[in-house]
């Protein structure tokens, strides 16, 4: 009983020095369940396995009164080394398992029905890439001569696969600078449909969010849907005082599994990241984040609203004869959006010529509110596909669906301006700077070879007679990634919707020329921004920006003055002036330090252990050897302290 007593207390005070040495020393927290078994397993090795072996001259005698000092420094060796063991398994430990990759033992039974369920559906979604072939896209086994079959395999993979994939393989089809021309054809043929929801269920949920019975909110509420997608389906109704609306329903438990698949989406990206050069090429993370960000604002009818209600703004404003509809705040939740209903056709289908309607008019209307959403308003459609666009019945035109927009801020509007007049001039260097000065520099561009590139596309694509189609977009795109430059989302966007757009134009008209209609659009801007009312504005938001500085500017020349009499004008320039800077140089001297120190230390411990002269401690060790010792703990700790900073740095906050 004393035995267990004395082993429990040993545990205890060995678990609270590797505790104490970990923080101190190795400069990393550890879990207090990792800490307790490389304590047991130190103390243990010290205990039954290193101490037995060096006392074994002493097992059948009490040692002299010479040889006291010896075993008292044998003892306090022994002792030492038990932490120095739990140190070395820590660093082991991390190096195999790093921390934070196996969840807390109090995690594993919270939430275990929802992991379960992740975990079938994650299951069911390798069955459906196993049974359409695409197996060997996830282990990064691309072949560009099997890309058809294999864009073929992909479209069905993700139409089984439900909901949030349909929604993932539409937007992939419009990133025609990431995909090849194969995948984009075939995830357009992606069709959001799916089967309406009882008509009963759908009442339940226009009533929790009115917050009143149907029949006392709308005069007539059509209980069988218009159209039914995977996330949403709409009814048609009227209000009390005539107005015609549309009802907007989500569907039940839309919300959960647009998560749960999202989740998913997120850890196969990481995984192509991972493992794949394609899927690393393409960002393939990035396009997980931003895909996850648009589809939680589609499933989230308040975004919807807030849209809308922006957007009919701005064309308040600016007294659009496009017409997008009003909702009803009033009547909306996260779940249900009421809005105005458009009276009219699918643009696409509309027959224009029996309305006296001229097809590039109409196309030339549709370009420029876009462009005016995009260069004016600073918000704007960002998926303007035939779907979403209606021909009205007094022949104006009507955009629907805002769920998706597209926002731009006055810095990023100029830029976007200044990328149109540099397409007007034909100047490749222009276009080649406004594309850089709105991005990310990489760190090696070849500025002449993009500016020549560049230059070649405007003179095959931008010419008078030439063609604008998918082509065009493609080939622009191409360059871009070539060299690298990252272009803001929100102005890939508008690049997205152009292109998107142009498949509109040419079906209204067939010989629309976007490429003249977008000069002459870019040359209005240009000749509105000379006015002396447009002038006059931006000499006052300059001047506005300015005002603060110009009122410090007398203070501060009159302390310069004043310095520069009394002998006090100085300069100081500071080589490290960002704590953070200061901080990164510390730590590497000082892992180069320890580095040294431990090197040192090693090599002199290896010297001492092996001189077997000098006075003896005990029959096989003598006092160098014993200092070689010593050195050899101090050296693992040092080494055990840089080691432990690099298995730990991914996981420390910076």
């Amino acid at each position: 009983m004393t035995e267990l007593i004395i082993t429990v207390l040993g545990i205890a005070v060995n678990t609270a020095a590797v505790a104490y040495v970990a923080t101190r020393l190795l400069d990393v927290r550890y879990t207090l369940w990792r800490l307790f078994v490389v304590s047991v397993c130190g103390y243990t090795s010290v205990q039954y396995g290193l101490l037995p072996a060096l006392l074994e001259p002493f097992r059948n005698r009490e040692p002299t009164s010479d040889e006291v000092p010896a075993v008292l420094s044998l003892w306090i060796l022994m002792f030492v080394c038990a932490p120095v063991i739990a140190m070395v398994l820590l660093v082991i430990w991390e190096a195999v398992v790093p921390t934070g990759a196996v969840p807390p033992v109090r995690t594993w039974f919270k939430g275990l029905r929802a992991r379960l369920r992740r975990t079938r559906r994650y299951l069911q979604i390798l069955a459906i890439a196993g049974r359409h072939g695409l197996t060997g896209l996830l282990r990064g086994r691309r072949q560009a001569a099997q890309d058809a079959e294999m864009a073929r395999a992909l479209r069905r993979a993700l139409d089984d696969a439900g909901v949030t994939f349909v929604k993932l393989g539409q937007i992939l089809s419009t990133r025609r600078d990431l995909l090849p021309a194969a995948y984009i054809a075939e995830l357009s043929k992606l069709q959001d449909q799916a089967a309406p929801v009882p008509g009963e269920s759908a009442v339940r949920l226009v009533e929790a969010a009115a917050g009143a019975p149907v029949g006392e909110v709308f005069a007539s509420f059509d209980a069988e849907p218009v159209a039914a997608a995977s996330i949403a389906q709409v009814h048609t109704a009227v209000l009390h005082g005539g107005e015609p609306v549309v009802v907007k329903v989500r569907r039940p438990g839309a919300e959960l599994t647009v998560e749960r698949d999202l989740d998913i989406i997120r850890r196969l990206a990481r995984r192509l990241d991972r493992h794949t050069s394609w899927g690393r090429s393409m960002d393939v993370l990035g396009l997980a984040d931003g895909f996850a960000e648009a589809l939680r604002e589609e499933v989230d009818f308040t975004v919807e609203a807030r849209n809308l209600a922006q957007v009919a703004a701005a064309h308040d404003r600016r007294r659009s004869e496009v017409r997008v509809p009003r909702p009803h705040a009033d009547l909306s939740d996260e779940r249900v959006l009421v809005m105005e209903r458009l009276p009219g056709v699918p643009l696409a289908s509309a027959p224009l010529a029996d309305r006296g309607l001229e097809g590039r008019d109409v196309a030339a209307a549709l370009l420029g509110e876009v462009f005016d959403e995009i260069m004016v308003d600073g918000i704007f459609h960002a998926d303007p596909h035939p779907g979403n666009l209606m021909l009205l019945d007094d022949d104006r035109i009507g955009l629907i669906d805002y769920g998706s927009v597209g926002r731009l801020d006055r810095e990023l509007r100029a830029s976007f301006e200044a990328i149109l007049q540099a397409v007007d001039r034909q100047d490749g260097p222009a276009l080649a700077d406004a594309l850089v000065g709105v991005s990310t520099r990489p760190d090696e561009l070849d500025q002449v070879g993009f500016e020549r590139a560049l230059g070649s596309f405007m003179a095959r694509h931008l010419v008078p007679g030439a063609a604008p189609g998918l082509r065009m977009f493609t080939e622009l795109f191409r360059i871009i990634a070539k060299y690298r430059i990252v272009i803001p989302p929100e102005l890939a966007a508008v690049f997205r919707t152009l292109a998107t757009l142009e498949g509109c134009l040419t079906a209204i008209d067939p010989g629309f020329d976007l490429i003249a209609e977008a000069r002459g659009i870019g040359q209005g801007y240009a000749e509105r921004r000379m006015r002396p009312a447009a002038v006059q504005d931006l000499v006052a938001e300059e001047i506005a920006d300015l005002l603060p500085v110009l009122r410090k500017l007398p203070r501060r020349f009159d302390r310069l003055l004043t310095a520069a009499e009394s002998g006090r004008l100085s300069f100081n320039f500071r080589l490290f002036a960002k704590a953070e800077d200061r901080r990164t140089v510390t730590a590497w001297l000082h892992q180069v330090l320890l580095t040294v120190l431990a090197a040192a230390s090693g090599l002199m411990a290896v010297m001492l252990l092996g001189n077997e002269h000098g006075p003896a401690l005990t029959e096989d060790l003598t006092l160098y050897q014993f200092f070689g010792l010593s050195l050899l703990l101090i050296a693992s700790v040092m080494a055990l302290r840089v080691l432990a900073d690099i298995f730990t740095r991914k996981v420390r906050p910076d």
